[in-house]
């Protein structure tokens, strides 16, 4: 399989109140909401402009009896998802829902990585997938980033089910290493072991807004809580983490302060 195909093609909040949550992304990102119509539980599709981004809906009954709390969620493109949860579980990763259809969309499964993070398969029933939004671009996802059980264990269950390549190694002293990397292209995201305040191993996705300090006013007005920044990264660019009114944990990223 192509790099270029293994990459986050959609995302996903799954949350205790999702009118809340359409209330609060809306004022945080801009996103347009819109019922998706496919009966069954209600889900909204979340768009950029007029560019589809991702969906929020409810922590499915099963998923909640688990222990599931309101988070996000990330879908990885690939080309067979039965294949793919098979390469999961000899990896050493889980698979917490097997493969399944969405009727008209595609198929879909429920993956953890060997230290717990969890990320979905995808493959859609229209090829081929969109292509990525211009790096930036207010609504999208700009980065991608893995607190890791492990650093050099998970970069390599992710390496060689994907293809994934490292690019740059950022020293971040005490924290250890922030490594970079890549699914065909520019690197996309970054991985390091978590720290001990991360309560799990998980994946964060860092959503574009156009400046952060307007954006963190937006998170507070709207009940959210920022728990990290802003903080400015490498390259320039100013990042906050926070909690949505729900308790998921999401990430925004701006160009400017």
């Amino acid at each position: 399989m192509s790099t270029n195909q293994a990459r986050f093609v959609w995302y996903e909040v799954m949350t205790s109140d999702t009118k809340a949550a359409e209330a609060f992304y809306a004022s945080v990102v801009g996103w347009k909401m819109q019922d998706a119509g496919m009966g069954g539980p209600p889900y909204t599709i979340l768009s950029a402009g007029d560019i589809m981004v991702g969906g929020i809906m409810e922590v499915p009954e099963e998923a909640r009896a688990m222990g599931a709390k309101p988070c996000w969620m990330g879908y990885v493109a690939v080309s067979d998802v039965d294949d793919y949860a098979a390469r999961v579980i000899a990896a050493g990763g889980a698979i917490r829902r097997p493969p399944c259809d969405i009727p008209g969309v595609g198929r879909f499964a429920v993956a953890a990585d060997p230290h717990g993070a969890g990320f979905l398969l995808f493959k859609g029933n229209s090829e081929p997938q969109p292509e990525p939004a211009t790096p930036g671009a207010p609504g999208h996802i700009g980065w991608h980033e893995l607190h890791a059980g492990d650093l050099e264990s998970a970069f390599a269950f992710y390496a060689g089910l994907f293809g994934w390549t490292k690019a740059e190694a950022i020293d971040m002293g005490p924290m250890g290493v922030y490594q970079t990397f890549a699914t065909g292209g520019a690197p996309i995201g970054g991985m390091m072991t978590k720290t001990a305040d991360m309560p799990v191993p998980c994946w964060l996705y860092y959503i574009n807004v156009e400046a952060i300090d307007a954006a963190v006013e937006r998170v507070n007005a709207g009940g959210g809580k920022i728990i990290m920044g802003p903080h400015q990264v490498p390259g320039g660019s100013w990042i906050v983490q926070g909690f949505d009114p729900q308790g998921a944990v999401f990430s925004l990223v701006a160009a400017k302060r």
